[in-house]
């Protein structure tokens, strides 16, 4: 580094090989933000990254940028939204973000000619537990992608054919299980409750497909109750919102286990419906099932989110609160 005019400090990146499109972004989007979250002034010339700014900012920007390098060398395509994010993580985990590599985990799905990548090194640990055990559960806020990345995974085993089928489950807690209060047929009263998969699903099939594999039951999305008496084998088994299962209902799901079965439940145990938490089979399975091989429990955290940047500001708010509450 070297010293400018006004006691400022210079620096200089090799960015050499670097697709300078992709790193700057569109109108020159992500440098400004670079700019704008340390406080320093970014420039691109020739093969180089020119940083200037006060001598802390740019020590704090040095890694981040060199990791938006790294990925404009791989091709590895990021957003604008996502350099906040990369922020976070080098300051928030003390470690870089994960790297995309040739033998990283990637779900092409070919109907919507897409591929799902982790935007996270937690999402990154989260798909390897799911690709590596049989039971994963996946622990964090909202807009952690606990679902989404489930969803994909198991969308990507029933192309692989894997799995013959994939099967969704929610705690229809909200109407305590008892939905004949509510109007219409069955169907009908569970939708609300199952629209988050339904949307999932949908945002990685075309829609014509995830209908025909309704119809067929290669795709079954139900409450939780609903799994009562199965052997659920050869299936992909997903447990959405299981926070809201008790004890009694998680323990009958996890027995429903059977032959070349992959089970993953996903929950927040911030948002506990249930009117005596305690009774959250969540809380419990985190509790005994740590030790058992081949059973995984991953936890992401505020560093996970991909959502609006709100959303991240919003949870350590909240989480904020709820320690002051504690201590009071």
């Amino acid at each position: 580094m070297e010293r400018v005019e006004n006691a400022l400090v210079e620096h200089r990146l090799d960015a050499e090989g670097a697709d300078f499109l992709l790193l700057a972004g569109v109108n020159d989007a992500n440098i400004q933000e670079l700019a704008r979250l340390f406080g320093i002034r970014v420039v691109l010339r020739g093969d180089q990254v020119i940083l200037s700014g006060e001598l802390e900012s740019i020590e704090r920007a040095v890694p981040v940028i060199q990791h938006l390098i790294e990925l404009a060398r791989l091709r590895a395509p990021f957003e604008t939204r996502d350099v906040a994010r990369f922020v976070d993580e080098f300051e928030g985990r003390g470690r870089p973000p994960a790297l995309p590599t040739e033998d990283g985990i990637r779900i092409a799905l070919p109907g919507r000619r897409r591929v799902i990548t982790p935007k996270s090194s937690g999402q990154a640990a989260y798909l390897e537990e799911i690709r590596d055990r049989d039971i994963v559960i996946s622990i964090g806020p909202a807009g952690t992608g606990k679902t989404y990345l489930a969803v994909a995974a198991a969308v990507d085993a029933l192309y692989r054919k894997r799995v013959k089928r994939i099967i969704l489950a929610r705690p229809a807690v909200e109407a305590g299980e008892n939905l004949g209060f509510l109007p219409g047929d069955l169907q009908e009263k569970v939708d609300p409750y199952l629209r988050p998969l339904y949307d999932a699903l949908g945002d990685m099939m075309p829609t014509d497909r995830v209908q025909r594999a309704i119809e067929d039951r290669t795709i079954e999305i139900a409450p939780l109750a609903y799994m009562r008496g199965r052997t659920l084998s050869d299936a992909f088994v997903i447990l959405d919102e299981a926070q809201n299962a008790t004890t009694a209902q998680m323990k009958m799901f996890l027995t429903r286990l059977g032959l070349n079965s992959k089970v993953v439940i996903t929950g927040d145990k911030t948002q506990i419906d249930l009117t005596n938490k305690d009774d959250s089979g969540l809380l419990q399975v985190e509790r005994i099932l740590q030790n058992i091989d081949g059973i995984s429990l991953v936890y992401l955290d505020a560093q996970d989110v991909i959502r609006h940047r709100l959303v991240k500001d919003i949870i350590r708010a909240y989480a904020e609160a709820d320690e002051g509450e504690a201590t009071q």
